[in-house]
């Protein structure tokens, strides 16, 4: 293998596995503890499953820079006139077979490498560093590929420039599981894009299309590319009409009632003939007649406020999904799509507000506000959605805890009952940042964030916002109890009332007022 100091190199690795494979087993040269041998041991076992797995990253950069390095120097010893693609299937061969991996996959792990010796340096360099893996570089490549270069180093910086301002008690993205950094590249992407997401989304719905791939045992998949809202109403109401139908005489399992109840309504007469069936399938309504089809599932639809006035294309937020266009959002709250639920947001920060209540209930407001700070299920990793998760107490009632946004989760099942039942225990949470955890060993877990942003104003609004006085600028003497108040919401072309029109655009006068409300406070 190559030269003396390679082959050196590799040989003190393997003689460290040895080592290591030694410790996992115990028999090392000293015990982990001395005290309490076992449990010593299940603590040492977990330090080398962390040490592993950031070695493990750091020798995907290793190769990812070696085939990078391999592919340059191929290029440079190719005869004169050797067409480019052949000499890149060439490569593309070399390293599957060195790698023992087939030509796509090899083609996939070049383009990815290529993608972090050239364009995303941050990200290599954490790679090497071992503080994220391989699937989280693949992930941030994926999502970069269709951002020019300030782009893709916008979206590298917002994640891992130690200088990008970011809450103490939020985990990194190597201490969340790849695919919901990926889940969170999108988002970013989608709201980055220098192309708007209206124009996007058409392109997106021009490639919906139904796929077949056949399977081992006699199986197979059928699988939908659809427009996200449809899909996901799609999904909820699989798993409503499921969870419906469970019960002490039902021996199927929650995974096999929704396939079945997925082959039943795709090989069924029993669909909806109405001709607004674009809004009642969303909905879940009027697909039989049978006592199952009142069944919906509850989606929260996040709007920017001046999005759904149409002033702005600034994405919402589909609860459970992301980032979807802005005419989607506003068709889906206008249209009789009722399973979907508006949520507005402060037009100044995108901030919502702390909800408190001195009973043991959690109100329907509470649970929705809950929903949008966590998205899914805060345990490590799970990626549940919120409509399925049971708020809970972070301090017991029965201790003394309050129910209020501040001392709530919303844990999926499975994990509110490991908390019950384990040494699992959630740690303090505010009415933004959900709870993080604490493992029976003593670690502590770091919570997922939403990635909040303040919404678009655009430049019209700028522009026609009545400038406010500066302090020393403000009247020195008022009337007892008057209070300043800023200038009234400006008019725009799109609502030149200010926010009386917002009532003209399907707002309610509570949501009116309380827009206002934020907008007073400045």
């Amino acid at each position: 293998m190559g030269s003396e100091a390679v082959a050196r190199a590799f040989a003190d690795i393997r003689a460290a596995l040895a080592v290591l494979n030694a410790e996992v087993d115990g028999c090392g040269a000293e015990p982990f503890s001395a005290a309490d041998p076992l449990a010593g041991l299940a603590d040492g076992n977990l330090d080398i499953l962390a040490g592993a797995a950031a070695v493990e990253a750091g020798v995907a950069g290793l190769k990812s820079r070696a085939a990078m390095k391999y592919a340059d120097t191929a290029h440079a010893l190719a005869p004169p006139g050797t067409p480019v693609q052949a000499q890149e299937m060439a490569v593309a061969a070399e390293i599957g077979c060195v790698l023992a991996i087939g030509p796509r996959a090899a083609s996939a792990f070049l383009s990815v490498s290529h993608a972090l010796t050239t364009t995303l340096p941050l990200t290599l360099l954490a790679l090497q560093a071992g503080t994220l893996s391989w699937q989280h570089a693949r992930g941030m490549a994926d999502e970069a590929a269709t951002l020019d270069a300030a782009g893709a180093a916008a979206l590298e910086g917002h994640f891992l420039d130690p200088d990008t301002p970011r809450p103490a008690t939020a985990a990194t993205i190597g201490e969340m599981p790849a695919h919901r950094f990926k889940h969170k590249a999108r988002t970013w992407r989608e709201r980055h894009h220098p192309e708007s997401i209206e124009k996007r989304h058409a392109k997106g719905l021009a490639d919906r299309r139904v796929e077949y791939r056949p399977d081992q045992d006699g199986m197979a998949w059928l699988s939908a590319c659809l427009p996200a809202h449809q899909a996901l109403a799609g999904w909820n109401r699989l798993n409503a009409l499921a969870r419906a139908a469970q019960g002490p005489d039902e021996p199927r399992t929650l995974t096999q009632i929704r396939a079945d109840q997925f082959a039943e309504a795709i090989l069924t007469s029993g669909t909806s003939t109405n001709s607004n069936a674009g809004n009642s399938a969303v909905a879940g309504a009027g697909t039989d007649p049978t006592p199952s089809s009142t069944i919906r599932a509850q989606v929260l639809v996040t709007v920017p406020v001046l999005a759904f006035m149409g002033v702005t294309d600034e994405p919402a937020m589909l609860d459970g999904f992301g980032p979807i266009p802005p005419s989607m959002a506003r068709k889906l709250v206008a249209n009789g799509a009722d399973s979907f639920h508006r949520v507005l947001v402060d037009p100044r920060d995108g901030a919502p507000l702390e909800i408190g209540r001195t009973s043991y209930r959690v109100t329907k407001a509470m649970r929705n506000w809950l929903r949008m700070r966590d998205g899914t299920c805060p345990f490590p990793g799970c990626s549940n959605s919120s409509l399925d998760n049971e708020a809970d107490h972070l301090l017991a009632w029965h201790h003394g805890g309050t129910t209020g946004i501040s001392n709530l989760g919303q844990p999926c099942p499975k994990h509110h009952k490991l908390r019950h039942t384990t040494g699992w225990t959630p740690t303090p949470a505010t009415k933004n940042q959900p709870p993080g955890w604490t493992s029976p060993t003593g670690r502590h877990y770091k919570s997922e964030h939403q990635d909040w942003e303040p919404p678009h104003w655009p430049e019209t609004v700028m522009s026609a916002m009545p400038a406010r006085p500066k302090p020393e600028e403000q009247p020195r003497e008022r009337h007892k109890g008057q209070a300043h108040r800023p200038p009234p919401y400006p008019p725009t072309p799109a609502a030149p009332g200010g926010f009386a029109d917002l009532l003209h655009r399907g707002l309610s006068q509570a949501e009116v007022e309380l827009e206002k409300f934020f907008y007073d406070r400045g």
